[in-house]
């Protein structure tokens, strides 16, 4: 014989009644959770699409509706300056430059351009020209010299300067006592059309181990040249 289910007592029912109204009032407040949610989410994307406004769609990729944005051009840079650093870079001294054949030369170690006043080289000689600047170039091997002259001739012609003095040395600290430098500067300074005549300097002045340079004159002052 099959057993008869159990009957449910007056406590188990109300038992059970309970648990089916928290059950049910569980999933209410669920719904009600949910439904709160997509009403925020709603008035979220209204409030955006308030304060961005109507969205146009892109062109197609083939499209000419396109803004173009100009390029700002580059931080000017003074022309003059260049062209300063470029002519100092492109001359070039050559250490084979014979002097004596572009310039006039007699007994007292002095070089005049053609043109250039034999007056114009005594007044170095006697000490005539005021000295506006000087380079001193000894204990330089070759190519510092040379690119420290050259640099040098260039910024004393920019400031407009006629007169200056070179120092090269006598060369005693030489391999064979030979003054090397001595030689090689004067032939430097030939090849500077800048470089209208020198001389060597006095006893006081450097005597053989120092030139005199006379410049041409800045067009800015419109001296003559040889005065």
């Amino acid at each position: 014989m099959s057993k008869k289910p159990p009957k449910l007592s007056l406590s188990d029912l109300s038992n059970f009644r309970d648990a089916l109204a928290t059950e049910s009032a569980a999933r209410e407040a669920e719904r009600i959770a949910a439904a709160k949610r997509a009403a925020q989410a709603k008035r979220d994307a209204n409030v955006f699409r308030d304060s961005i406004g109507e969205i146009a769609p892109l062109a197609n990729k083939g499209s000419t509706n396109r803004v173009e944005h100009p390029r700002l051009p580059p931080e000017p840079v003074a022309r003059q300056t260049e062209e300063d650093e470029a002519a100092v870079l492109h001359e070039s001294l050559s250490d084979e430059f014979d002097p004596e054949a572009l310039l006039d030369t007699d007994d007292r170690l002095s070089y005049r351009r053609p043109g250039i006043s034999h007056d114009a080289v005594l007044k170095l000689q006697r000490g005539d020209w005021v000295v506006q600047a000087q380079i001193d170039l000894h204990g330089m091997r070759r190519d510092e010299a040379r690119e420290a002259l050259s640099a040098f001739l260039h910024d004393a012609v920019k400031r407009g300067l006629r007169c200056i003095r070179v120092i090269h040395g006598k060369g005693l600290g030489s391999a064979n006592r030979e003054p090397v430098l001595k030689d090689k500067v004067r032939g430097w300074l030939a090849q500077k059309n800048e470089v209208l005549a020198w001389a060597q300097a006095q006893g006081r002045d450097g005597g053989g181990g120092a030139l005199v340079v006379l410049l041409q004159a800045s067009q800015a002052r419109g001296a003559r040249a040889g005065d």
